[in-house]
């Protein structure tokens, strides 16, 4: 009897210990990066445009599975419409006129793709690059923290159409699940790049899973203020940001994953997680809400045959980069092959109010030339200290990503969990 006792104690631990540690970055009781995405998309024929979609879209429209479409120039949904999209559809952006997406206030997009069938936005060319065509723009009225509590997106759109912000924090901008965007960030008039999804001002109510950027040239999503709630979104290979929030944005992103690669991101402003309050402070109402991002089980992992070559020839960045006045909850996640793992801005004075804002627990770093550091300093005791005390479960290792994760390489269906046979972690 007291064997059996002791073999279920083994049991019970042990199961304890291994839910543990996949808890830890993605998670899930299999793969659900599965079916749905690609990895290599250059290599799929998506066919010929059929059907042109060009202006402005002001009576509810669906898009079907057996058409192919072009995006050609801006299009508009406006007046409160309804775009539907059918599982499997395909819109190309074209590449000529800058192909975009706008979804205006108070319209809304009903792209429901499934696991098996999911819906693809993608180049118009034969052969694909980043920046081929725009992006999405998705525009709702939750508030956003700028004087007014209104804004618009500039590049070279409409302003009277491309409005954001307001009140109403449940607002409903529609549905993006299981959608891929490829190859989008093109750029426009000076210095200015459409990003793959900006979500302005978009509401809690909004449905976004399972949604996969990749090979954009800019940042994958940017999220201008609102109270959007993500899961499961992938970003792979982008050149900008790959997560991005600011405008006050009460944002929560749970379960995805950022693939980074040491050649394909840009020389700046390149990270995983970018969180920030406001690019300019004259604008910014400080009596509203400002950036607070709840980010749990993500998975930043660069790409690269070498990461400690990568990392000493100075093509890896770090992977989380705070910004003063916002505030972050990083939890149970993995940060792998960054230089270093987080930065707060210079500006942010380490003390115990501003640390209070950012929360950085059970984590998992590997690989990283440094965890913590503030922008410019190369001491980073007092911050190393703080995190690293033993209150915060935060884990540290120095494995390649074939070590560490389940299936890092597979070119066709990679699996990036942590690995749980393969775990070791040390302070």
């Amino acid at each position: 009897m007291k064997n059996i006792n002791l073999l279920m104690w083994v049991f019970l631990f042990t199961l304890c210990s291994v839910n543990a540690q996949q808890e830890k970055g993605i998670f899930g009781s299999s793969n659900w990066l599965n079916n749905w995405t690609e990895f290599k998309p250059a290599k799929v024929d998506y066919g010929d445009a059929t059907v042109i979609l060009a202006g402005n879209i002001s009576t509810n429209t669906t898009l079907v599975k057996k058409d192919v479409y072009v995006l050609q120039g801006n299009v508009y949904v406006t007046n409160n419409a309804v775009l539907t999209i059918e599982p499997g559809t395909v819109i190309l952006g074209d590449f000529d006129s800058k192909g975009t997406l706008i979804i205006t206030k108070g319209s809304q997009i009903m792209a429901q793709g499934l696991e098996t069938d999911p819906i693809v936005f993608t180049s118009s060319k034969t052969i694909k690059k980043g920046g081929d065509w725009g992006g999405i723009v998705i525009l709702g009225d939750a508030p956003i923290n700028k004087f007014g509590s209104y804004s618009s997106v500039n590049y070279d759109l409409d302003p009277t159409l491309t409005t954001y912000g307001g009140s109403n924090s449940a607002s409903n901008s529609g549905v993006l699940k299981f959608v891929r965007v490829e190859y989008a960030g093109k750029k426009v008039r000076g210095s200015e790049t459409f990003n793959a999804i900006l979500l302005g001002g978009i509401g809690n109510k909004t449905i976004l899973e399972n949604i996969m950027v990749s090979y954009a040239s800019a940042d994958a999503f940017e999220v201008l203020g609102g109270e959007p709630i993500i899961n499961k979104a992938v970003c792979y290979r982008s050149g900008g940001i790959d997560f991005k929030f600011t405008l006050g944005a009460q944002a929560k992103i749970d379960n995805s994953l950022a693939v980074r690669s040491s050649y394909t991101s840009n020389s700046t402003d390149s990270r995983s997680l970018d969180i920030s309050s406001y690019s300019n402070k004259a604008d910014v109402d400080f009596t509203k809400k400002q950036t607070f991002v709840t980010a749990t089980n993500l998975t930043l992992a660069n790409d690269s045959d070498d990461i400690d070559k990568d990392i000493k020839a100075g093509l890896v960045k770090e992977a989380v980069y705070i910004a003063e006045n916002s505030s972050l909850v990083l939890r149970k996640s993995v940060i792998s092959g960054y230089s270093p793992a987080v930065v707060f801005e210079s500006k942010i004075e380490i003390n115990d109010k501003n640390l209070k804002k950012i929360r950085i627990e059970e984590m998992y770093f590997n690989f990283c030339n440094g965890n913590i550091f503030s922008e410019g300093s190369t001491n980073n005791e007092d911050l190393e200290s703080y995190y690293g005390n033993s209150v915060f479960f935060n884990l540290y290792s120095k494995t390649t990503n074939l070590e560490t994760f389940n299936d890092f390489a597979n070119p066709k269906r990679p699996d990036f969990r942590l690995s749980l046979s393969k775990f070791t972690a040390s302070k």
